[in-house]
């Protein structure tokens, strides 16, 4: 009976496959003596059975059973097509990836031939209006269907994840993930293997994770919290569109979606893989990412920073010598008020120092003028001292260049 094809036991538990009225097809867990009182006894025994459900990505050999398994993963409703009639996708992409174009396309044709490659976390940040971020996790939802979902911030907070755990691209607009609990969060599934999901009313169980997340946000410097050896995040800085009232361009894209998946099929990678996340730090670095990485340090992190940075500039030295004592009561100096254990956290935490045995004694330098920058001295002291070296601050330099450079442009 063709009817019965629509249903299938699965373990021990029947489902029915059923079309939404968006076109998707999803499994809705069905009654056993439901089953008997539409078909009769015998209808039990001609329903597909399976072991258990299993996901397994695959956009050019997509197997609906794996070793009696149903996989749960979505084959796409359209068919692959020659052609390079694809030039809109193409220009929308060069705007979002501009100079990294090759490594956004290398990005895009990994999710495609690869989905279990781990991958960076890509972030689209801007402050500005009509960037085309929303418009880019649209078009990958197009492309990669039912296999994408779009959260909210409260969605990928819920401790109920069955319904993006399966999910090959998790994307989040509009993201604000600003509590550590959260960044921990993502960046252990970043590189995790699998999962433990939680549906609604239902033991926990654990599942083959493979997702990639890609985060939208209007807050460049904060969205999230970042530290500064951080290396599982690919920002991007995303400007205006260039031509923002074309109000077709989505459905533009979408018709040449058959031809640009072909070529995302067919496309040679043009990087080699350089660590677990495909792409090196230095291929994905950007000034987007020192923002964020700037705008992650506390009130007192900024003021130590730029207070030893002015010691090694004014004292002409490479190494230089404090206790946690000597730092706090260099920033009174500066009307900067905090405690000798914070400062000590910090060190420890933040660039991983240790002291000095307190039996040694050390060189302090001391501004003599502190409001004009002049003079200098040094004092002969015994303590638990740190040692600082002028290189491990030159790059926060740079980096704060980098960033001011970036915002006058």
């Amino acid at each position: 009976m063709k009817e019965l094809n629509k249903y299938m036991r699965v373990g021990t538990e029947f489902y029915k496959k059923t079309e939404t009225p968006d076109g998707k097809t999803i499994l809705q867990k069905w009654n056993r003596q439901t089953l008997i009182d539409d078909f009769g006894k015998d209808s039990i025994a001609k329903v597909s059975k399976y072991e258990s459900f299993c996901i397994v990505p695959s956009h050019n050999q997509f197997e609906q059973v794996v070793n009696n398994c149903y996989n749960q993963y979505q084959p796409l409703s359209y068919e692959l097509k020659e052609g390079n009639n694809y030039h809109n996708i193409i220009h929308f992409l060069n705007h979002i990836f501009g100079e990294q174009f090759e490594l956004g396309l290398d990005y895009l044709t990994l999710l495609w031939q690869k989905p279990t490659q781990i991958l960076p976390i890509l972030c689209l940040v801007s402050t500005e209006r009509n960037t085309g971020k929303t418009t880019f996790i649209n078009l990958l939802k197009l492309v990669f269907e039912s296999n994408m979902t779009i959260n909210t911030n409260d969605d990928f907070r819920s401790r109920f994840n069955a319904d993006w755990s399966g999910k090959l691209i998790i994307g989040v607009d509009e993201v604000l993930l600003d509590k550590k609990e959260d960044s921990e969060r993502i960046k252990n599934l970043s590189t995790a293997q699998s999962n433990k999901i939680e549906p609604k009313g239902r033991d926990k169980f654990e599942q083959s994770f493979f997702g990639k997340f890609i985060l939208c946000s209007n807050n460049e410097d904060s969205f999230i919290k970042i530290d500064n050896e951080e290396i599982r995040y690919w920002i991007r800085k995303i400007n205006p569109l260039e031509n923002n009232d074309d109000i077709n361009l989505l459905q533009k894209m979408n018709a040449e979606i058959p031809h640009f998946a072909n070529f995302l099929n067919t496309r040679n990678i043009s990087t080699i893989p350089t660590s677990r996340m495909w792409f090196s730090p230095d291929q994905l670095y950007t000034a987007a990412l020192g923002k964020l990485i700037n705008g992650n340090r506390t009130y007192i992190e900024k003021e130590l920073e730029e207070l030893l940075i002015d010691e090694f500039a004014n004292s002409g030295q490479d190494e230089l010598c404090y206790t946690a004592k000597n730092l706090v009561d260099l920033l009174k100096k500066n009307n900067v008020f905090t405690q000798n254990n914070y400062i000590v956290k910090l060190l420890k935490e933040k660039y991983k120092l240790k002291p000095i045995n307190s039996s040694y004694k050390y060189f302090r330098s001391e501004i003599l003028n502190p409001n004009e920058k002049i003079g200098l001295n040094f004092t002969q002291e015994k303590g638990r001292y740190y040692t600082f070296k002028k290189e491990n601050f030159q790059s926060t330099v740079e980096l704060l260049n980098s960033i001011e450079t970036t915002n006058e442009k």
